[in-house]
């Protein structure tokens, strides 16, 4: 990608009004690979100020203009899909292989999904005497996490575009690069000046001007609960409305009936994926008492043919906090079965893929959420027992049942508190919502329903 000294605001590059920036680092090898302008407060005006005057404009495109954009949008993402796992390899430290097939692909199919519905979605219908219109929420404030860096903003910028909305994204620091190679892509595919607006800077002060600013009507947030409590309070201040997708301790529940080796092994790899740095992760591994002592050494052989296939965690202080919250296992007498504290590499923000056997439901690895490569094993005694410690922390974002019959895992699903879970294994589906329960947020994200948080009610009586 090109290298770019500023930010994409009204449909130019510009650099920070403060000169001031922040390094970008590999994270295998803890090098410095570019440095992104740190935008502040006079940057996020100028973005808010843009996308507000283009919104009348946007708003008024028709429904199959805004689906022609974003299919163009989606053909440069798939033009660009290598350059775009490079990036992500670079700035993440995910493997190639996986940033080809999940951060490059994933996204391609999400923005391809909204193209679709915004040229089917009934932005008006008739109800008795009346005619309801949808009509976009105005001007959104996407605030993006690192872990999936270009899934994350597809997921929020393209069904805002697809409601008529205008958007200012402010992205990871930490992955900014992949960013800047978005908003090429929204230039290239011919999206008006405006519409789409990017500002890099640190989450304290570009995002906290953001999410505060009176020109913003809408703020999407994905990250940590704690950092969602704080934007949902300052938007709240503003009556302005908020989607939240927070933080997850989900649970993988292996009925009795499952099959055991092959439950545990796609748990193991859904946890080590993208080194565990996933919100809807299955760090809770539930096993029959039964079956616990096989389930554990399965889940260690697993784990540990991992090894150095998964990639570093993000940056050193997400690595300090993995490897906190895998001292505080064995510390409160939890088994570590797999990994650990030793270092894979001399350089780089490695942790070796871990396990811990003899969870209890009230330990902190089992309630907390670690965002790292490290699974939890806790046994249950029955289906009740195994309802109350999966549905028993403060988030509910996902889960996964496992079962011999389909019909006895789904009765167990509806009884858990989560957004999302798969059933057997079941596969990612673009166009079904995503989102949580209880602290782990408000709204939800892809399909019909991500696409009905950018949108507002009006009703005509005749």
């Amino acid at each position: 990608m090109k290298a770019h000294d500023g930010m994409y605001i009204d449909g130019a590059w510009r650099p920070a009004a403060s000169g001031e920036t922040i390094d970008v680092v590999n994270p295998v090898d803890e090098q410095l690979i570019d440095r992104v302008p740190a935008g502040g407060a006079e940057d996020v005006d100028a973005a808010v100020r843009a996308a507000r005057a283009a919104l009348p404009g946007w708003a008024a495109t028709p429904p199959a203009e805004r689906a022609a954009l974003l299919g163009a949008l989606r053909d440069v993402l798939v033009s660009r899909k290598d350059e775009i796992a490079e990036t992500v390899t670079a700035e993440l430290g995910s493997p190639l292989a996986f940033s080809q097939a999940v951060h490059a692909g994933v996204p391609i199919a999400v923005a391809g999904s909204y193209a679709e519905l915004a040229a089917t979605h009934a932005f008006e219908e008739k109800v008795g005497n009346s005619t309801v219109y949808q009509e976009p929420i105005g001007v959104v404030a996407a605030i993006t996490p690192w872990n999936y860096p270009l899934h994350q903003i597809v997921a929020k910028v393209a069904p805002a575009l697809a409601a008529g909305c205008t958007v200012v994204l402010k992205p990871a620091e930490d992955t900014p690069l992949t960013a800047q190679l978005f908003a090429e892509a929204v230039d290239e595919a011919g999206v008006p000046a405006g519409v789409f607006n990017l500002v890099t800077g640190l989450g304290p002060i570009a995002g906290q001007a953001l999410a505060e600013h009176p020109g913003v009507d809408l703020v999407s947030f994905t990250g940590s609960t704690a950092v969602g409590r704080r934007i949902a309070a300052t938007a709240g201040a503003a009556i302005k409305k908020v989607a939240l997708e927070l933080g997850g301790k989900s649970a993988n529940v292996i009925l009795p009936s499952a099959d055991l080796a092959k439950a545990v092994n796609v748990g193991v790899a859904n946890v080590m994926s993208n080194s565990g740095q996933t919100c809807s992760a299955w760090t809770r591994m539930l096993v029959h008492r039964d079956q616990y002592d096989e389930a554990v050494q399965l889940a260690a052989t697993a784990a540990a043919k991992y090894g150095d296939r998964i990639g570093p965690v993000v940056n050193a202080k997400q690595q300090a906090r993995v490897r906190s919250y895998i001292e505080k296992g064995v510390a409160e007498g939890a088994r570590l079965v797999a990994g650990g504290l030793e270092t894979l590499y001399e350089q780089g923000y490695f942790i070796a893929p871990t396990v811990f056997a003899d969870v209890t439901p009230d330990m902190t690895i089992a309630q907390e959420e670690i965002f790292g490569p490290v699974l939890s094993v806790l046994r249950y005694d029955d289906e009740d027992d195994a309802v109350r410690i999966a549905n028993g922390t403060v988030y509910g974002l996902a889960g996964a049942v496992w079962a011999g019959e389909e019909a006895e895992a789904v009765a167990f699903a509806r009884r858990l508190e989560t957004g999302q879970v798969d059933i057997n294994g079941g596969r990612f589906n673009p166009r079904a919502p995503f989102g949580g329960y209880k602290q782990s947020g408000v709204g939800r994200e892809l399909g019909a329903h991500g696409l009905s948080e950018y949108l507002q009610t009006k009703s005509l009586q005749f």
